[in-house]
């Protein structure tokens, strides 16, 4: 076993078609590179097996007590994919991904536990085996999660997602041809995703012909919006951002504080605006460019967000 070893991955934020998605319309999930949970690995005392710490909320536990935790399910799927035994090792966490706020900060602590875990047995795993690893791992989170979270953390690339029931689900992962500069600015509110779906499930009951258009002109423009991002068409981008958040007000799921949050982006030179999640609250995704983004981090603040996250997708051969 070597000695100290990192893991790193990304969170995850949804890009285009909230909602819609759950109509069999497609969606797109960004990784967020400038947002990076870490896991470092240590030798531990002889016998005492995977030991997990997360500072960050409390959390020591041993891999043979708690067999049920999300991690510890990770790092026994881990130690399983890789055909060793249980090594003496303490697994620490460190994570800039807020917990509980639709960014993916799960999957990515998995992500990274799994990586370190391996690199510390002189190992790595591919992404087409660590992906369905960290899958099993997030039901302990999501009890029967999408695909969506652990494909766009694990290949660290743009994803495309779209619902195929009863089969399994399209998941595509693409490239960027240009940087996206974002801004993430929370609300304040907590985004009651379960509610949102649940009142747009109603308005779909009564009124299914204007709800399915309105899915239709969401799934369209995420269409438009994968092509520009692999076009690297930044000109296109905002405007279709625009357009996604007023569908949004249609299926009534934006909110006075995500739509002063969203004016106060596109008044201080965004590009382009929305909600992202379930709405009602949660985060609000800017596209700015370097430029203005200090400009537009001020309005949003000034406007009430609790805190402005900034991050950029950036094509596979850019520098970070």
């Amino acid at each position: 076993m070597r000695g100290s070893t990192r893991g790193h991955a990304p969170g995850k934020i949804i890009l285009f078609g909230e909602h819609a998605v759950v109509y069999g319309r497609p969606a797109l999930a960004i990784p967020l590179n400038d947002l990076q949970a870490t896991v470092t690995a240590k030798p531990g005392a002889a016998g005492q097996g995977v030991v997990i710490e997360a500072g960050d909320v409390g959390q020591r536990f041993s891999l043979r007590d708690s067999p049920a935790e999300p991690l510890a399910v990770a790092a026994r799927l881990t130690l399983e994919h890789l055909g060793v035994a249980e090594p003496d090792v303490i697994l620490h966490i460190a994570s800039a991904i807020p917990i509980a706020s639709g960014l993916g900060s799960g999957a990515a602590v998995s992500t990274a536990l799994a990586r370190a875990l391996a690199a510390t047995l002189g190992q790595t795993i591919p992404p087409e085996a660590l992906s369905p690893l960290i899958y099993e791992a997030e039901k302990g989170y999501h009890g029967t999660p999408s695909g969506i979270d652990n494909t766009v953390v694990v290949y660290g690339q743009p994803v495309y997602f779209r619902r195929n029931d009863p089969h399994p689900p399209v998941i595509e992962t693409f490239h960027t041809g240009a940087p996206v500069h974002l801004l993430i600015a929370d609300t304040g509110v907590a985004s009651p995703t379960k509610v949102t779906v649940g009142d747009v499930r109603k308005g779909w009951q009564a009124q299914p012909t204007a709800y399915e258009l309105t899915f239709d002109l969401i799934g369209g423009l995420v269409e438009r919006a994968r092509q520009a991002i692999e076009e690297g068409d930044r000109p296109t981008l905002g405007p279709l951002m625009n357009q996604n958040q007023e569908l949004l007000r249609r299926l009534e799921v934006s909110s006075p504080e995500v739509e002063a949050l969203v004016g106060a982006a596109l008044d201080a030179g965004a590009a382009g605006a929305k909600l992202s999640g379930g709405g009602r609250g949660g985060n609000v995704i800017a596209l700015t460019d370097p430029a203005n983004r200090p400009y537009v981090t001020s309005a949003l603040k000034e406007a009430g967000a609790t805190s402005v996250l900034e991050t950029t997708l950036r094509p596979a051969s850019a520098p970070s």
